[in-house]
């Protein structure tokens, strides 16, 4: 027998037990979100777990039983809420059950509200309903992309560089060489209305974003594109200070806004950075360093993530004297003994730390070759190890030098060091962000002081840790060179064309037959010489991608 139904009133959904932290966490997560830092993931594992939490909090020294509620947190909450108390706030971020004060009803129903879905507010990732404010950033990135677009002689993409310029000339408060993100350029790769491609970077409009660009250009007229940057966000809209989007692109998550770094001749000095896997491990590395000393080089031993010997100009009168400005010079050497040669090949670090260097953002790459022993006891032939350093030297275009022992180099080790010294004599260094040309502006006719632009060590550094977080076309490039015969460069020319695994598997679903599959990327342009990557690549990787069972 059915089920009587059963009639009456339903109960009523609970109320939000603690709404001013639930509502805090989430201007927190957002703000996150939009400026593209990994905290936002924090917020959001504290506020899911917060919103199952039935009871109310006075405190945020009481979240701290709740799961991912640390200390840091937890006193970000206390302070929020002495604020709020300061500022004429309720005395405790929950409300008693069954109350409902008028001045208190609409945030209460914003904060309940706030896990499903708005009309007209878009969902992180998705550009269908976006529109980006007048004046803002993102506004200005769109409408300086579209009018590149409409360009007929333009290349349909803009640099980093030009990007600043641009927005520059419409916010010239902002400082030259600002370190702050970006909050909307990051908003519009999040959004896929913004394509990042190549190293310097370039900056497209996907098909979304030409689309909304193209609507926005309609709203303001196509003879009038104003890409002027205001001050005022409404809300909704990622915050940004006046003119921010002639910030810096490529900087480090949370990094400080700081002033570009200027050194002058005589307010500086030149020693060499030595990697601090030279100074320990094997019987052999320390004994550099001896050598070193002896030869009266003056350097330092720190961790480096690429490469093993780079140079860099110190201040000699830091405003901190325990954090002195350091900038990179465009100089950086991979030292390799026969032995550890032969293994990085069998391994494959030998490719992988060649593409690291050609990325580091320094143009001068040495590859130190140092003798040790007998080439018999070697793992594999010598006529391959040759063939491997001249292939080093001819195709990826490095400076190859050959020793006979450690004394040896370091010996040239001291007299690159002497010869960077006078090379910087008379020179004025000043940083560059990350990614931007790094030729010196010399004008030896027109001004005593050459000026020459080099990276931080900070920004050098940090640009090449090896496992930090990566990009879809970061790890599709590593997964491109996992195939045999895909090196760093055939991989850049096909990512080049398809961008993403997405883009590739589209090109391949749109063949009409699996031959026209096997053969989509044979006729793929590769390296220096323009070479096509060939029917038997193009096969595999048709192979790797296309195929539902198992691979043969």
């Amino acid at each position: 027998m059915a089920a009587p139904v059963r009639l009456g009133r339903k109960r009523p959904l609970p109320v939000c037990p603690n709404p001013l932290f639930v509502r805090w966490l989430t201007e927190w997560r957002d703000e996150a979100a939009s400026r593209g830092r990994r905290t936002q993931f924090v917020f959001q594992k504290a506020l899911r777990s917060l919103r199952r939490y039935p009871l109310p909090l006075r405190s945020g020294k009481e979240a701290k039983i709740l799961q991912h509620f640390g200390d840091r947190l937890c006193r970000m909450l206390d302070q929020r809420l002495q604020q709020h108390k300061t500022s004429g706030g309720d005395h405790a971020p929950s409300s008693p059950s069954g109350e409902k004060s008028p001045a208190r009803e609409a945030p209460l129903a914003r904060v309940q509200d706030s896990s499903m879905p708005i009309p007209g507010q878009p969902k992180a990732g998705s550009s269908g309903s976006y529109w980006p404010a007048r004046h803002s950033g993102a506004r200005a990135v769109l409408l300086l992309l579209y009018r590149e677009h409409l360009n007929p002689s333009g290349h349909n993409f803009l640099t980093k560089e030009e990007l600043l310029q641009r927005c520059a000339q419409k916010a010239p408060r902002v400082a030259p060489g600002s370190t702050r993100p970006w909050p909307a350029l990051r908003s519009l790769l999040h959004r896929n209305l913004v394509l990042r491609t190549h190293r310097p970077a370039r900056y497209s409009l996907t098909p979304e974003g030409l689309e909304l660009a193209q609507k926005l250009a309609e709203s303001e007229g196509l003879s009038s594109l104003n890409v002027d940057i205001g001050p005022e966000e409404p809300p909704g809209e990622e915050p940004e200070v006046p003119g921010a989007a002639s910030a810096e692109l490529g900087a480090s998550e949370g990094s400080a806004q700081e002033p570009p770094l200027e050194l002058r001749p005589g307010e500086y000095r030149v020693l060499l950075c030595v990697d601090i896997g030279e100074a320990k491990g094997a019987g052999h590395r320390p004994g550099l360093l001896l050598e070193l000393q002896r030869l009266h080089v003056t350097h330092t031993v720190r961790k480096l993530h690429v490469g093993d010997f780079v140079w860099v100009a110190q201040e000699t009168r830091p405003r901190d004297p325990a954090r002195p400005g350091e900038l990179v010079l465009d100089h950086v050497v991979e030292r390799k003994r026969l032995d550890d040669l032969c293994s990085s090949i069998i391994d494959g670090r030998f490719h992988e730390q060649k593409f690291r260097l050609k990325r580091c953002g320094l143009g001068h790459r040495v590859y130190l070759v140092e003798e040790h022993g007998s080439a018999d006891r070697l793992s594999l032939p010598e006529s391959t190890l040759l063939q491997a350093v001249t292939n080093t030297q001819v195709i990826d275009g490095f400076f190859v030098k050959r020793t006979a022992d450690i004394k040896e180099s370091a010996a040239y080790l001291a007299l690159l060091t002497r010869g960077l010294q006078r090379l910087c004599q008379g020179h004025t260094l000043r940083s560059r962000p990350w990614g931007a040309s790094g030729d010196p502006e010399s004008r030896p006719g027109s001004s005593p002081n050459p000026l020459c632009s080099l990276l931080t060590f900070n920004d050098f550094n940090a640009g090449a840790i090896k496992n930090k977080a990566q990009s879809v076309r970061e790890v599709f490039a590593r997964q491109l060179m996992q195939v045999r015969g895909v090196s760093g460069e055939k991989a850049a020319a096909i990512m080049d064309q398809y961008s993403t695994p997405a883009s590739l598997l589209a090109a391949y679903d749109a063949c009409a037959t699996p031959k026209e599959q096997e053969m989509l990327l044979s006729t793929v342009k590769c390296g220096q010489l323009q070479r096509n990557l060939g029917p038997a690549l193009s096969k595999t990787l048709s192979q790797l991608y296309c195929c539902s069972g198992p691979l043969t």
